[in-house]
């Protein structure tokens, strides 16, 4: 595991850091090889949206791929509204997604966080976590991709699953996913190492059943997609192995899922609604 080792602060720091206000000669050395000012500030453009079962935070699952079932598609906008740009992708089962996050960018950020994996109780470096408050509103994910779609109007569209990202997150970049680089067996992950929980059992009462039933040709997978995201419990991290009588809801494309806890092990859905 890393060390983490304490350096004395350089008694002058400005031998350490660009000075800008050097003669013009830096700058034309700069200007002529295209170099970039580290300190200037980056804009980014957005090159797709994400179309996402998940139209609020709550519920979404903590990471990628824990409810594999979950259904998406990337439309790309703009100049990269282009089939040029993804030839070849098809040859890639999964990919990485940069992208904003843009449901708590205008919150802002502190330095230190509480991870709901340690139950809310500590803080620790917001860089040493996956809080999406950081300096950087910038998340990436792994996703699955289900196919590639060009459409007759010739937008181009990536059909995905597994993903956790809120409806309307603007992608900045995607990468393929490599296997031999990216799934690092032997990497410690501190806190986090191991999946959290066992999952839950989610059951459904008669009236959920019975409204399951009469949107199953529009929503297919609706019974999967619920069983998997509640199974996480997606309660405030400080409930966690507690048990209370609050009626919790999430939505699911335009659907009130409604739900209790029925036990410490198990969750009962108790009405599915159209918002």
């Amino acid at each position: 595991m890393p060390k983490l080792t304490k350096l004395p602060m350089p008694n002058n720091m400005s031998n350490h850091m660009p000075n800008h206000n050097k003669s013009s000669d830096l700058n034309e050395i700069s200007s002529e090889s295209n170099v970039i000012d580290p300190l200037a500030a980056i804009t980014l453009t957005p090159i797709a949206t994400v179309f996402s079962p998940y139209k609020e935070k709550f519920a979404i699952p903590r990471q990628p791929n824990l409810v594999n079932c979950a259904q998406g598609k990337v439309v790309f906008i703009g100049t990269a509204n282009n089939e040029e740009l993804l030839r070849g992708i098809e040859q890639f089962s999964h990919l990485w997604l940069i992208f904003i996050f843009h449901g708590t960018q205008a919150q802002g950020w502190k330095p230190l966080v509480r991870p709901p994996r340690l139950g809310g109780n500590k803080k620790l470096g917001v860089l040493a976590t996956r809080s999406t408050f950081r300096p950087n509103p910038i998340g990436m994910s792994v996703v699955k991709l289900e196919r590639v779609i060009q459409l007759s109007d010739g937008n181009v569209e990536l059909h995905i699953s597994g993903l956790d990202l809120l409806d309307g997150t603007p992608i900045i970049d995607i990468k393929p996913y490599i296997p031999y680089s990216d799934a690092l067996t032997d990497a410690e992950a501190g806190f986090a190492q191991h999946q959290p929980i066992a999952p839950l059992t989610v059951t459904f009462n008669a009236q959920a059943k019975k409204t399951l039933a009469e949107i199953s040709v529009q929503y297919p997978q609706l019974t999967l997609l619920i069983e998997q995201v509640l199974a996480q419990d997606p309660r405030p991290a400080y409930k966690r192995n507690k048990l209370d009588d609050k009626c919790y809801g999430m939505t699911l494309y335009d659907l009130d899922i409604q739900w209790q806890m029925s036990s410490l092990q198990a969750i009962e859905v108790i009405a599915i609604l159209k918002k």
